[in-house]
């Protein structure tokens, strides 16, 4: 590392910043969020340790930034996967039906997503200062937002609920993703024993299954007409 010199531009600082958020990412694809430490990313990234607390006061400041960069990304992407699956015309329970595998089939795609919002309350939100949290749910603010407008759009009979319906939503699928992933203890015990066997989680339908619920629950509770199946 003794060749690296400090960042004088603000360009420089920037392409530093965007450097050690890319190695995270990267190693985000193959590690558990818990093996993500300092000094693996520093090696990762050509920098000393110090040298990647100048950007970033902490590890868990860096994936927070990550989740709002990957939350961001997912909300990019959704319009044209949910415009594409359902029909406006259908009955809001065909909408819902759909609308629920649409959510639950485009985060199975997004592991590192998954992890991010898996982590958030109990690990990434700690070791941070108040700066930084507030920076933060600033953004989950905003990205919240955006999800309830797409998804009051296709599913407008949630009227003001939309927005409780996806901070739920958010919330059981950082929950359904950890159970989801045992660890490979579990699944010796999985494997040895078949009635243990069902209890290992399915992350796609387990999910799909869930937000459907949720949504037509919430249109039971605010009066408007339940969703039929299919």
């Amino acid at each position: 590392m003794a060749d690296f010199q400090r960042a004088r531009s603000q360009e420089q600082r920037q392409q530093r910043r965007q450097a050690i958020l890319d190695t995270t990412a990267r190693m985000l694809t193959e590690l558990p969020i818990a093996r993500v430490g300092l000094n693996e990313l520093s090696r990762r990234a050509g920098m000393a340790k110090s040298n990647v607390l100048r950007y970033f006061e902490s590890r868990e400041a860096i994936l927070l930034e990550l989740l709002d960069r990957a939350w961001a990304e997912w909300n990019t992407d959704l319009p044209a996967l949910l415009d594409a699956a359902l029909d406006p015309a259908a009955p809001v329970g065909r909408r819902t039906e759909d609308f629920a595998a649409v959510y639950a089939t485009s985060l199975a795609d997004r592991q590192v997503l998954c992890d991010l919002f898996s982590a958030q309350a109990g690990v990434l939100e700690h070791n941070v200062s108040a700066d930084v949290a507030a920076r933060y749910k600033k953004a989950a603010a905003a990205n919240l937002s955006a999800l309830t407008e797409l998804t009051r759009t296709r599913l407008p009979e949630l009227g003001d609920a939309a927005q409780q319906v996806c901070a739920q939503a958010i919330m059981v699928t950082g929950a359904i993703w950890t159970h989801s992933q045992p660890s490979p203890a579990m699944l010796q015990a999985y494997a040895a024993d078949p009635a243990l066997a069902a209890l290992c989680m399915d992350f796609t339908p387990t999910l799909q299954q869930t937000v459907a619920t949720l949504i037509a629950g919430t249109l039971a509770r605010t009066g408007a007409a339940p969703p039929r199946t299919r």
